[in-house]
């Protein structure tokens, strides 16, 4: 449909002129089907012809309006300087707003860091304390073993001589 909405209407004038000029015609009866078919198939050829015009018409007036939109506020000193103010506290509030979510984000990479660390370590410290242990006592299981067979030993010895 065009923008004007005027395609509807013409259509249907245009039929009825095509339906009126046949009337006079002796054989206008036989006619009427096939011209009505033709006029039909006109307004369909004209609305397609009307449109193929009004979408890039419409379309340009769209990108033209736009584009005023985007250049308008520079169009004067006091509203381009009212602009790139705005433009400026957009931007300082964006970056605030990454620095806030870097910051956070370091901060908490560097707590899980930290924990982790402190884990490892603590778990260090339990391997350590529980090989110390078992060293300790293996030794003492191995010294009083050794104690047991010197003096056993000694008695056999003391026993032969």
């Amino acid at each position: 449909m065009s923008a004007n909405g005027n395609t509807q209407a013409r259509a249907t004038t245009t039929a009825g002129r095509t339906q009126s000029t046949g009337r006079g015609r002796s054989d206008g009866a036989a006619r009427r089907p096939t011209q009505t078919a033709r006029s039909g198939s006109v307004a369909y050829a004209r609305q397609t012809a009307e449109r193929t015009v009004d979408v890039p018409v419409g379309a340009a007036l769209s990108v033209a309006d736009r584009v005023t939109e985007i250049v308008e506020p520079f169009t004067a000193r006091q509203s381009a300087e009212r602009e790139l103010k705005s433009i400026r506290t957009r931007v300082e509030r964006d970056l605030n707003r990454f620095e806030r979510r870097g910051a956070s984000v370091r901060r908490k990479a560097r707590t899980r860091v930290r924990q982790t660390r402190n884990r490892v370590e603590r778990e260090l410290r339990q391997r350590r304390r529980s090989v110390r242990t078992t060293v300790k006592r293996n030794r003492v299981k191995a010294e009083d073993g050794l104690k047991r067979a010197q003096t056993t030993v000694t008695e056999r010895v003391s026993t032969l001589v």
